[in-house]
């Protein structure tokens, strides 16, 4: 039987095959998932689910594209996760349904899936032949230059408590941008971000106008360069449509800042909230929400919304 290692290695591999091309189209992307929620049942039928965490791990994968020397790594962990001609054939069965999946098979997937098939009939199984391999694999993933290939699950913690960094981190790793930045402000500003977008995000758009309030704001508040405001801006506006747990994102903010900057923040807020002209009363109970995760007294809620007042 398959253990939940060569599931969850298995099922992180079978995204990166997704991501070949560059991205991944809506059909894709629901069959890559029906997949992965197959592959899962495997675990459940014999006890072993997936948990919450591991769900994350994989919804890492997911959500970014995964580049050559990231697939290699995951390629050679799954070569070291197979135990049996079970579980290869699983491994292999498993990819040629992800690239049929949505009819269409392009050249960047068939190379893709004949390179990993290979690498996985490789793999000598059973007895002392197995023992030396994997042997020699671990020497081989000590000293060959896929052991410094990106590994996101190193930054997991991120992706949980901070999103919008996370994602901002990869923005700038693909990129090669630079930012002038502290690691520590670079966090706390992705956590004004985030909570900025949240706010702009009540009505589930974030329009041009609240965009540019964001990034004034992060300029005018923080003193930072406008080509790193925009980044972090530009994050924060796509990453808030999804599942944000903004509650810890406020515990995160608070970590980060003194109580005068939690302050001006709510000011942020309100001008964000009424970039369209006016705020309206889900936004204003949003900032609310905000204002006491952050500890802040209803008087400096009174105080930033005051000035603001349409009234």
């Amino acid at each position: 039987m398959a253990d939940k290692n060569l599931i969850l290695t298995l099922a992180k591999v079978i995204v990166a095959v997704a991501w070949v091309d560059g991205e991944i189209s809506t059909e894709e992307m629901s069959s890559l998932k029906d997949l992965i929620f197959r592959l899962a049942n495997i675990g459940v039928e014999h006890g072993n689910p997936i948990n919450g965490e591991e769900w994350a791990r994989l919804e890492m994968y997911i959500e970014a594209p995964v580049g050559v020397a990231e697939r290699t790594r995951l390629v050679e962990q799954l070569q070291a996760s197979l135990q049996s001609e079970a579980d290869r054939a699983l491994a292999i069965v498993a990819l040629e349904n992800l690239v049929q999946a949505d009819g269409v098979v392009t050249d960047a997937e068939t190379d893709a899936t004949t390179d990993i098939k290979q690498a996985l009939e490789s793999v000598k199984l059973g007895g002392l032949t197995r023992l030396r391999q994997l042997v020699g694999h671990a020497v081989h993933h000590r000293t060959a230059a896929v052991a410094q290939a990106p590994n996101r699950e190193d930054f997991f913690e991120d992706y949980v408590k901070n999103k919008v960094y996370y994602a901002v981190r990869q923005r700038l790793q693909e990129t090669g941008q630079q930012v002038s930045l502290s690691e520590a402000d670079l966090r706390k500003l992705s956590l004004a971000g985030g909570l900025m977008a949240r706010v702009a995000h009540t009505d589930q758009q974030v329009t041009p106008a609240e965009m540019q309030i964001m990034i004034n704001a992060l300029q005018a508040n923080w003193g930072i360069d406008a080509l790193s405001a925009e980044l972090v801006a530009e994050v924060a506006a796509a990453e808030i449509s999804r599942d944000l747990d903004y509650y810890r994102m406020t515990r995160e903010f608070f970590n980060y800042t003194t109580e005068p900057e939690r302050q001006q923040f709510l000011t942020v807020l309100f001008a964000v909230a009424a970039a369209d002209g006016q705020v309206d009363a889900a936004e204003r109970e949003g900032i609310r929400r905000i204002a006491r995760s952050l500890q802040l007294r209803q008087s400096a809620f009174i105080h930033a919304q005051s000035q603001f007042d349409s009234d």
